[in-house]
């Protein structure tokens, strides 16, 4: 039970994450938005939020599940539906019997595995709603991995911070490999029992215009953070690294890195 202590903390940072937010809508001024002040005290709303809600909510607390009857009748695929990645067409022409999932970085055990190996493992069934940043939403029935049991088979290093997922789906017209999707999410993330590996959608194989043969589900967030048709995955301390140093495609293109809901 909440005490008049804890709902005047929530009060706090509601308010606080609210002014925040009214300040980065405001701050569409091309000069505004290339301040490095400005993009400082935008990037601490992004944070302030993401602390908001792990604190009003709880960092492994559930997003809601639903029911059988519940489930829409079609689940939209939007984006990508069938990479013409050449390497993924030609996992997809033998039904992704050769596919293997690499998981490398910080780790003490890197590997790599089949979706038998994947779908050997113990697994999670959740129904959930899909939010959607376009604001369209679907109930779907996913079935997969947890990516905790993954990421304990290879053993996480101390300072690995962030896990990142890069996919066969390009976005671009160029097909190099910067022009592939990818995204990222942390650690904590990573734990929470409903982040899975999913390789069946209502109780089918991952149809290819919804990711196959593996997406990540990561039900707390809208839907850009839940990459389709993932190739590999790494783990790391940062992004500086990586493409635009954002974490993601779409954060290179401006979105936050954080999308709780």
């Amino acid at each position: 039970m909440s005490t008049p202590k804890d709902i005047e903390r929530r009060k706090f940072l509601l308010r606080a994450a609210g002014g925040l937010a009214a300040l980065s809508l405001g701050g569409c001024d091309d000069s505004l938005s290339q301040n490095p002040k400005v993009i400082d005290i935008l990037e601490s709303a992004e944070n302030l939020t993401r602390v908001s809600q792990k604190a009003i909510t709880g960092a492994m607390t559930l997003a809601p599940e639903y029911s059988e009857a519940d489930i829409s009748t079609d689940f939209r695929a939007n984006g990508t539906t069938d990479p013409g990645d050449d390497k993924y067409k030609a996992l997809a022409k033998n039904n992704f019997a050769d596919y293997r999932l690499k998981v490398s970085g910080l780790v003490e055990a890197p590997a790599q595995f089949s979706l038998t190996d994947l779908r050997a493992m113990p697994s999670r069934t959740q129904i959930t709603r899909h939010d959607c940043v376009e604001g369209w939403s679907c109930i779907g029935k996913w079935k997969g991995v947890p990516l905790s049991l993954v990421l304990d088979k290879v053993r996480p290093k101390s300072n690995a911070r962030y896990v990142m997922f890069y996919s066969a789906d390009p976005m671009d017209d160029d097909t190099g490999p910067n022009s592939l999707y990818y995204e990222s999410i942390d650690m904590q993330g990573a734990y929470h029992p409903q982040t899975i590996l999913a390789y069946d959608m209502n109780d089918q194989s991952l149809p290819v215009p919804n990711g196959a043969p593996l997406r990540l589900r990561d039900e707390r967030q809208l839907g850009y953070k839940m990459v389709k048709y993932i190739m590999e995955i790494e783990l790391v301390e940062s992004f500086a690294h990586i493409r635009g140093g954002k974490g993601g495609y779409w954060e290179d293109q401006g979105y936050e890195w954080y999308a709780g809901i």
